[in-house]
């Protein structure tokens, strides 16, 4: 490891940081924890983790509390597919856009038999191994630094480069990263994951098309779409539960769940006393499984 930036360089990845940051504040706001991250904070560096201990409140309007919401349930539905995987023989899982994520470190002592392979692009790697550095956190042995630039190399050509067996069941997540794919991107992206053995587990999330949304949770996604132009990550893409079901076939994927808010809210957020909840309809959370 060398040449690593200080945790005072930016992040160069805008929505790797806002994620970590709002399962940091999951970790400081919520009593009742739908995602227990220990290593949230320590992944911010030490100046965004201090403001925020001094005032996680500053962060708690309501949507942030519906991002915040989204965020944490989007990793706990991916977690818990995973662990279903693991429980019935898959031992590698591909984090596609990893950026913060922090399963790898948590899992470590609880699943060291398991193959954690990070595919994102080399700067943010860079950074998040500084992260690591600067910390103090021993790198599990089975985590895999995979840098690939998406943008150039395939998804199965980065899986095969990391080392991941191709020959055995997968666990392949990619969350919060087609929405920024232009459509035929996205298309390619799921289609190359044809490669992946029966018995595989793709997790994902996709951006649900405009018109499938009532007239307030679309001026809802708009705002929020613009605000992200605005911060340089433009979304790029959209679908619907049909769409994504018909793409997912021809690469041999059937789907098992594709939900929304009202039934991720009554599965992770219900009989909450601080009424955490997810209020608009604008990204759905999908699992398939690798049938043919």
């Amino acid at each position: 490891m060398h040449n690593l930036p200080t945790l005072s360089a930016p992040c160069p990845s805008p929505s790797a940081l806002r994620v970590a940051t709002a399962r940091a504040l999951h970790q400081l706001l919520e009593q009742q924890r739908v995602l227990e991250d220990t290593f949230a904070l320590g992944c911010l560096g030490p100046e965004t983790a201090a403001a925020l201990m001094l005032d996680p409140d500053a962060h708690n309007d309501v949507t942030a509390r519906s991002l915040r919401a989204g965020i944490v349930v989007r990793s706990r539905f991916a977690e818990d597919r995973l662990l279903k995987a693991i429980a019935l023989g898959s031992r590698q899982y591909a984090i596609i856009g990893a950026g913060l994520d922090t399963w790898a470190l948590r899992a470590a002592q609880a699943l060291p038999t398991i193959d954690v392979f990070e595919i994102d692009q080399p700067a943010m790697q860079a950074w998040k191994q500084g992260v690591y550095a600067e910390n103090g956190w021993a790198t599990p042995a089975r985590l895999r630094w995979v840098s690939a630039d998406l943008r150039e190399v395939t998804v199965d050509d980065a899986l095969t480069q990391g080392g991941v067996d191709m020959s055995a069941p997968t666990v392949v997540s990619i969350l919060g990263v087609l929405v920024y794919f232009h459509p035929p991107a996205v298309e390619r992206t799921i289609h190359v994951l044809r490669t992946l053995p029966i018995g595989s587990t793709l997790i994902m999330d996709y951006r649900l098309d405009e018109q499938c949304l009532p007239p307030i949770e679309r001026t809802m996604m708009q705002f929020t779409a613009h605000v992200m132009a605005a911060g340089g990550e433009p979304w790029q893409s959209s679908g619907t539960p049909e769409q994504m079901k018909a793409l997912l076939a021809t690469a041999g994927f059937d789907v098992e769940e594709d939900l929304g808010p009202a039934e991720l809210n009554y599965r992770y957020l219900a009989r909450r006393r601080d009424g955490l909840q997810i209020a608009g309809g604008g990204f759905r959370y999908l699992s398939a499984i690798k049938a043919r």
